[in-house]
Order: structure tokens, then C-alpha cells, then sequence
């Protein structure tokens, strides 16, 4: 057997062996939903929960993954436009300059069907510790 050969066959081996090898996984495609936590602080009017502050962005033609949250959710909408659907509610239609009150654990999601990214301003009321938001099949 050559050197090169036995060299070839060793690194095939210690691949096998260690499993280091793995086929590519296709990257999962970018969100088009983007928050930026913009403040988040303890309410003292409300012990053990905190008021946090929301810049969302979705992109165009986007749809915000179906979620809700553990508190209150107070919106206005500072750009774009856009569908909103949730639960127990007629789709309604935004534009900047609106507002939009989601209550707690209440699924929905938005789509962007506007020409520039929508723009929103949220007002959270949200127990400590609780996640902001949660996925929903």
C-alpha cells in the first residue's frame, strides 16, 4: 500500500469513527420579525411584574410567527402596514398611527402588506421572569 493511500485510508477511519463528519443542515431562513428591547423596568404600581418597552419590525411581505404573551400587550403602530389577526377577534387592518390593545395569553400574528417594514411601539405589563413571548402552533 503507498503512503498516500494509508494516510487516506487512517483519515476515512478516524472520521468514521468520530463522526465529525456530517452532511450540511440548510441554515433556517432569518425572522422577519425583529425586537429591540428598549427598556425594561419593575413596576411599582404593579409589584412582581415589569413594564417593558418594544421596538418590533417586520420586514416586507413578512408574517410575524404565530406567539402570544404572558401579560398585556399595548401597540401603536409607527410605520408601515399591515394585517393583524387574534384569537376571538375579525382580522383587522393597521396603519401607522394606529393602536391595538392584545390581551394576555391571546394568540395572533401580523402581516406585513405594505412596500416598507412595519413599525411598532409595544408597551408590555408582564410578570417578572416570564419570557416575552411564547410560540404557537
Amino acid at each position: 500500500m503507498r503512503l498516500y493511500q494509508a494516510i487516506a485510508l487512517v483519515f476515512v477511519a478516524s472520521i468514521a469513527a468520530t463522526g465529525t463528519v456530517r452532511a450540511q443542515q440548510p441554515a433556517a431562513p432569518p425572522s422577519p420579525l425583529k425586537r429591540t428591547v428598549l427598556q425594561t423596568k419593575a413596576l411599582g404600581t404593579v409589584p412582581g411584574h415589569d413594564g417593558i418597552t418594544v421596538l418590533a419590525e417586520l420586514a416586507v411581505g413578512g408574517t410575524a410567527p404565530r406567539h402570544m404573551h404572558p401579560g398585556e400587550e399595548l401597540v401603536y403602530v409607527l410605520d408601515g402596514t399591515a394585517t393583524f389577526d387574534m384569537v376571538g377577534q375579525p382580522t383587522i387592518s393597521l396603519k401607522a398611527g394606529d393602536v391595538f390593545f392584545i390581551p394576555a395569553n391571546t394568540p395572533h400574528v401580523a402581516k406585513n402588506t405594505g412596500t416598507v417594514p412595519v413599525k411598532l411601539l409595544s408597551t408590555y405589563i408582564i410578570e417578572t421572569g416570564k419570557p416575552l413571548a411564547t410560540p404557537v402552533p
